[in-house]
């Protein structure tokens, strides 16, 4: 008889509802090579709620980094995102299959300058989630950030 899996996360209604668990403030803290880090992570339904939109600060003791994006349906009818930093960076990229990490995660992939990379976001058993930057190399997936995080 195969395992039961037990469901974390309610899909919301509608083509972005598969986002629905990541709406709401969070927060995470992690060791870095720049030394700890506190990272907020807001995830709010904006414009009548056709998109999603993500705030995120970087907090480094004297220093920030932040990224605004804005995630909805584009014109071919797939859920995208078009992200901005404070580096004076962007990038845009297609939601993912990210289910080699968790059964649930919600993920993104981006063709970037270095090559192609992915953002995932997976459930914790408490009420929070995991969230990864990756890189993709030769031999797979390769993970440089991962991040746990909690209500705010």
């Amino acid at each position: 008889m195969p395992k039961k899996t037990t469901k974390h996360w309610k899909r919301g209604r509608g083509k972005l509802g598969v986002l629905a668990p990541l709406i709401g403030n969070w927060t995470a803290t992690a060791a870095t090579p720049m030394g700890p880090v506190t990272c907020t992570r807001s995830l709010a339904p904006v414009l009548g709620g056709h998109y999603i939109e993500l705030s995120v600060r970087w907090q480094f003791g004297k220093g920030a980094y932040e990224e605004h994006a804005m995630i909805g349906v584009n014109s071919e009818g797939k859920i995208a995102f078009w992200s901005f930093t404070s580096d004076g960076k962007n990038s845009s990229g297609l939601l993912a299959d990210c289910s080699d990490i968790h059964p649930e995660a919600i993920g993104f992939e981006a063709r970037m300058p270095a090559g192609l990379a992915r953002m995932a976001y997976w459930p914790d058993d408490d009420g929070g989630y995991y969230w990864a930057v990756e890189s993709k190399n030769k031999k797979g997936w390769r993970r440089f950030t991962e991040h746990h995080y909690k209500k705010a």
